[in-house]
């Protein structure tokens, strides 16, 4: 594979180079002959679809896994890594999408947490002095005293990072960076990094983002089904090329956005308060309504409350206050099954957790809200439900192997169509769809999407509830931003100021915006 050299960057100016690195896993090839190179300053983006290897390939850098084969250089040293600590001893560390840190510390503490130099005894003000000259120098502007619970979403990354860099990290790889952040931290990233790699520093990052791919990233390799097919200076490429890379095919987001006939209020939601598992108000006064053959679609950065208002709807949470209404019917403190039986259909945020049974068949899967309709004493015909299963797979596009496997073998991709084809194949007026395309790559994004679309214009109300900010624009007809609790609009999309939406999830109120 022709590995082409980053503008400004010498052909002998490499930080990282992997060749030949497999990794196999029981039954599953995630790594093939891999190889990699990575200038020094450069920030360089991994490519490729859910199951493509890109994430195996990292957690081997990063000494999470040992290569089956092949060998890895930082800085023309061969190294062998046995854990995640090796790794940051050649100055390799990972920044995981999931952040691993205590909130009741304050971020000085956090960064230090595990530092064996310091011993026991330690001056806590020098400590405080060297976590906040480390973040002045890196442009992570963060302050060294706060308490991580008191931090957002884009804070408490940048404390990460400062972990990191505080044990020497030369080289940073970065899992979905932005999937949590709104625009303007998403902006204020972008920022810091090219500032580290201006000062030496090597960021290699996993996204699926075209767009972030094509403005942060010097060069970019692309994976397809453990291989790495492709290594290209992102000048000279474009996000169509990428795709085809990626998938094999073009993609292509055509979406049909004609006008559909909207209908009568299906969802209705007044004053509703919600706590959460502390006790805290976590939904404080929402009302909104949600009209046949529309999609109303709420942004928002994670934690604003969003999980439990899907859930007060669902459910799977009681309401401390206000109404939640179905077709004119009063839910409010209704059961998950009359929920259902009143036509509400739900795709939760976690696909393995709560919106499947994993250890079950698809076939089962499938039937989970089908048991309950026979009658006492009734045998549940197994040829009836798998040729049920058998026909939903087919029009969801769900790749498996058979029916019969565990749930827990699909890829991200074909558990969230598995998770839509059964919610959406019983009789239903509203879909409460909760970040319903995260994790996914680029293909089964567009499959997904294009579902809920055609869905809406089957006169489903749809409640899109989503952390991706493109994505609720692409879809909705109104758009209203959660923060901290508290609903605003909504406005409806046509024409809407995606920089005023991205204020608004950064706390703005609707008039500063």
């Amino acid at each position: 594979m022709d590995i082409l050299p980053t503008p400004g960057f010498a052909a002998t100016d490499l930080m990282v180079e992997m060749r030949g690195i497999c990794k196999t896993f029981p039954g599953v090839v995630a790594n093939d002959q891999v190889d990699l190179e990575v200038p020094q300053g450069s920030v360089h983006a991994i490519l490729g679809e859910n199951g493509a290897g890109k994430s195996t390939l990292m957690h081997i850098l990063s000494g999470l896994y040992r290569p089956t084969a092949g060998n890895i250089w930082v800085e023309g040293t061969l190294q062998h890594f046995s854990a995640p600590l090796d790794a940051i001893k050649a100055g390799i560390g990972m920044v995981h999408q999931h952040f691993m840190l205590a909130e009741t510390l304050t971020v000085a503490e956090n960064v230090v947490l595990g530092d064996r130099n310091l011993g026991f005894r330690f001056a806590p003000a020098r400590v405080r002095d060297t976590v906040a000259a480390l973040a002045r120098k890196t442009g992570m502007d963060v302050d060294p005293d706060a308490y991580i619970w008191q931090l957002s979403v884009g804070e408490q990354q940048r404390v990460e990072i400062i972990k990191m860099l505080y044990r020497g990290a030369r080289v940073l790889i970065l899992d979905e960076p932005t999937a949590v952040l709104a625009p303007q931290e998403r902006t204020q990233l972008f920022r810091q990094i090219r500032h580290m790699a201006s000062v030496g520093h090597t960021i290699l990052f996993i996204s699926h983002k075209l767009d972030e791919v094509m403005a942060l990233a010097d060069m970019v390799t692309v994976m397809r089904a453990g291989k790495a097919v492709a290594t290209t200076l992102t000048q000279d490429t474009s996000q169509a090329e990428l795709v085809r890379m990626m998938v094999g095919r073009p993609v292509l987001f055509d979406f049909d956005r004609t006008k559909t006939q909207i209908g009568d209020v299906c969802l209705r939601l007044e004053d509703l308060q919600v706590r959460n598992e502390r006790g805290a108000l976590a939904v404080k006064g929402v009302s909104l309504e949600v009209r046949a053959g529309e999609i109303l679609g709420i942004a928002g950065v994670a934690g604003n409350g969003q999980r439990e208002l899907a859930e007060a709807i669902t459910g799977l949470r009681s309401a401390t206050q206000g109404m939640v209404q179905v077709a004119g019917q009063d839910l409010t403190q209704g059961h998950p099954r009359e929920i259902i039986d009143a036509g509400v259909a739900h795709v939760p945020p976690d696909r393995q957790r709560t919106g499947s049974a994993p250890s079950l068949s698809l076939i089962q899967n499938l039937a989970l809200k089908e048991y309950r309709t026979a009658q006492p004493g009734q045998f549940i015909s197994r040829s009836q439900q798998a040729q049920r299963a058998a026909d939903l797979l087919k029009r969801y596009e769900v790749v498996a192997a058979s029916p019969e496997l565990p749930a827990r073998l699909l890829s991200g991709g074909n558990l969230q169509k598995l998770i839509l084809a059964r919610e959406l194949s019983a009789p239903i007026r509203v879909l409460i769809a909760s970040s319903p395309t995260r994790g996914l790559d680029i293909g089964a994004i567009e499959s997904v999407q294009k579902t809920l679309l055609a869905q809406k214009r089957l006169g489903l109300a749809i409640l899109l509830i989503s952390e991706d900010l493109d994505e609720v624009l692409a879809l909705s007809d109104r758009i209203a931003v959660m923060y901290e609790g508290k609903l605003q609009g909504p406005l409806h999309a046509a024409g809407i100021d995606m920089d005023a939406v991205g204020l608004m999830m950064a706390g703005a109120n609707r008039q500063e915006a």
